[in-house]
């Protein structure tokens, strides 16, 4: 569920803005819109944060560039870091002077400037007869080389003192960091008005409790209300036990439904395995994305552990299903009856199955909006939709010919779910307004037929994994076969190692991106419109230390 947010305006003395900043962190249970913040202390606080982001992103380039050689004074803060960097800038701008130098003056060889001087200033023909440039160096060849050695040497020694800085210290610090930006920012929102000061945020009804306690201690006052129109509060999930994991990749998705929108964790994370399993199509993979899984496990944050189990797990099983391990099939296995039917030589049992998937996964949509109508009477017209959606599915099936005919029954079903939808998505009294939805209807329905045949890319998507696959597999198999003699046979048994890890690895990688791609659209772009959820609200993020920041 989406839990219900309450609006805060918290009031406190002027001279207790500190204490009363970290007693809110403390509570770490309101939600601040810290982004308001641009206070001169703020963004002190941000370039604090930019400096060390830089001067981590400075040691790892470093350390790729040359090897961490040990020092008896190493770099240990952001300060010392970005001083060696900008020493070694300096240096770089001055190598690439004396390069251009030496490129400029090396064809007259080494003479000395002050002597050509000297020269030219006893007789203007010297330039001409010895053959001098237009404009004498600073100093002569063989001192620019010199010179350029110790700048290369130089610039090479600061980039291996920033590749010994050891990262850790400064990520360590990171948090601290952060927090310190946070409470700069929380410190300006509240704003001081004489003696009084005052901070509005939002806080989880749940907390409601937590919050009037600590308002009791430091001697606040309080008032708290319900969204107001116009405003929009953020959006705390509370998944239901065993999909709360879920949340956790809707952060990294970077996707938050809106306030008044259903939470749709529980079918998102379902049908998200599913494609998943269907997606990357291979038993084999499924074991490997396992087995790293399991190995990263110490660092992994348990909800990904949970979730990469569960998505590994379901990609096993479907490899068992239609028996696909790194893109061939196992003996014993072929005449299992789910292999059987997956192997149907028309793909018509596999496009049935997506298409099943599609309509029940958007049939779910219009139900669930259906029910949490009730009893207002466009229920009826979600209903409807359902109904309409179960019309297309019929003739999707009849269209690529896994139906042989359309069934009469589908047509008044059709029938009867279009008229409820044209009855009753607009009320008589919102026709002036939202009249023109009823125009659009034909267009709306036959979207609906195209979202059931997007589902489709489930079984192409997986089967051209599959190929490529096999194909990888038999041009491994072909070349070792054309080597007879022994060494030969050594040679393209190395090549036949090489070319199968290439093509698996390579298909892993598309595999994930099919994943980013297609298992995220059916759920955030065809479920998710049918649903009604726009995906456009922000996630709660409560104002409190973080849990990495030491204490």
């Amino acid at each position: 569920m989406i839990v219900k947010m309450m609006h805060l305006d918290l009031v406190a003395t002027a001279a207790d803005r500190e204490r009363t900043i970290d007693a809110l962190r403390e509570l770490g249970a309101v939600h601040l819109d810290l982004s308001a913040s641009r206070g001169a202390a703020v963004v002190k606080a941000g370039e604090d944060i930019e400096k060390a982001e830089k001067a981590v992103r400075l040691i790892l380039r470093s350390r790729g560039k040359t090897s961490r050689e040990e020092f008896e004074i190493r770099p240990r803060s952001v300060g010392e870091v970005l001083a060696l960097d900008e020493d070694r800038s300096t240096l770089i701008v001055e190598r690439d002077r004396l390069e251009r130098l030496i490129k400029t003056y090396e064809s007259y060889g080494d003479f000395d400037p002050k002597l050509a001087e000297r020269m030219m200033a006893v007789d203007e023909n010297v330039r001409s007869i010895v053959g001098l440039p237009e404009k004498l160096p600073e100093m002569r060849l063989s001192k620019m080389q010199e010179k350029h050695y110790r700048v290369v040497n130089r610039i090479g020694i600061d980039e291996a003192k920033i590749a010994s800085a050891d990262e850790t210290l400064i990520l360590k610090d990171n948090p601290t960091l952060a927090d310190k930006l946070a409470f700069e920012q929380a410190k300006e929102l509240l704003n001081a008005e004489g003696e009084i000061a005052v901070l509005s945020g939002w806080v989880p009804f749940t907390a409601v409790e937590a919050l009037k306690t600590k308002t009791r201690e430091q001697g606040w006052g309080i008032l708290l209300r319900d969204p107001a129109d116009g405003e929009v509060p953020p959006t705390l999930m509370e998944p239901p036990r065993g999909f709360k994991a879920v949340n956790d990749l809707f952060k990294g998705l970077g996707i938050a439904p809106g306030y008044t929108e259903g939470d749709v964790s529980v079918p998102f994370m379902c049908y998200f395995s599913l494609f998943f399993a269907m997606l990357v199509g291979d038993g084999a993979y499924g074991s490997i994305f396992l087995a790293a899984t399991l190995l990263m496990r110490k660092k992994l944050p348990k909800a990904w552990l949970l979730l990469l189990t569960v998505f590994s797990s379901a990609t096993i099983v479907w490899g068992f299903l239609s028996n696909t391990w790194f893109g061939a099939a196992l003996p014993f296995a072929k005449s299992w009856p789910t292999v059987e039917w997956l192997a149907d030589p028309s793909y018509n049992h596999m496009m049935l199955l997506c298409f099943t998937i599609g309509v029940s996964h958007l049939m779910l949509a219009r139900v669930w909006n259906g029910l949490c109508r009730l009893p207002d009477s466009t229920a009826i017209a979600e209903f409807g939709w359902a109904g309409v959606l179960l019309m297309m599915y019929l003739v999707t099936n009849s269209i690529v010919g896994i139906f042989p005919t359309f069934p009469t029954w589908g047509l008044w079903m059709g029938g009867a779910s279009i008229a409820a939808v044209f009855l009753f998505s607009v009320k008589p009294s919102e026709l002036k307004t939202r009249g023109a939805e009823l125009g659009m209807l034909p267009l709306s329905i036959m979207s609906a037929l195209g979202d059931i045949i997007s589902y489709v890319r489930l079984f192409a998507v997986g089967l051209a994994s599959v190929k490529v696959a096999e194909n990888f597999n038999q041009m491994a198999i072909d070349l070792f076969q054309s080597g007879d003699a022994w060494w030969a046979k050594l040679l393209l048994g190395l090549a036949m190692i090489a070319i199968l890890v290439f093509g698996h690895v390579l298909n892993l990688m598309m595999a994930g991106l099919s994943i980013l791609v297609h298992a995220v659209r059916l759920n955030t772009l065809e479920f998710s419109n049918h649903k009604g959820v726009t995906w456009s609200g922000y996630a709660f993020s409560p104002f409190r230390k973080s849990k990495t920041t030491k204490q």
